[in-house]
């Protein structure tokens, strides 16, 4: 099978606490935990993928307390929702409440059309006000 554009796309990254980046995706973003897993053996790790159950991408977030990679994101690692309409005020909050924190982007086009948070793990997810368009 080819690559299409309605191919699944995983994006991994590492975490410093998997149970505080579930806290903010799960608890805050409103994400389902679509898989979990214990690193039991000599090169394994902890793992959380977190997704929503129709969406054609999920997070992947590892853990290895053993072999620990510290997350390095930049201002500009991104993950963009767009809403297609306002941020709801409750959503930002939960996030906030959930180990979220919200911050302004370097790049004004963010700050008009929408809300950062980081994560926990210093990430960061725009809320974008816009609808996402191929045109």
């Amino acid at each position: 099978m080819s690559f299409t554009g309605r191919s699944h796309i995983r994006i991994a990254r590492p975490s410093r606490d998997l149970a505080a980046a579930e806290r903010f995706w799960v608890g805050g973003l409103g994400l389902g935990v679509l898989w979990r897993a214990q690193g039991e053996a000599a090169g394994e790790h902890d793992l959380l993928m977190v997704g929503g159950p129709d969406a054609a991408w999920h997070l992947e977030l590892v853990h290895d307390a053993a072999h620990a990679v510290a997350p390095r994101p930049t201002e500009e690692d991104l993950l963009v929702v767009y809403l297609d309409g306002p941020v709801p005020d409750e959503l930002v909050d939960r996030l906030e409440e959930h180990g979220g924190k919200r911050v302004l982007s370097p790049n004004p086009y963010w700050n008009e059309w929408g809300v950062t948070v980081e994560d926990p793990d210093g990430y960061r997810l725009v809320l974008c006000t816009r609808a996402w368009s191929n045109s």
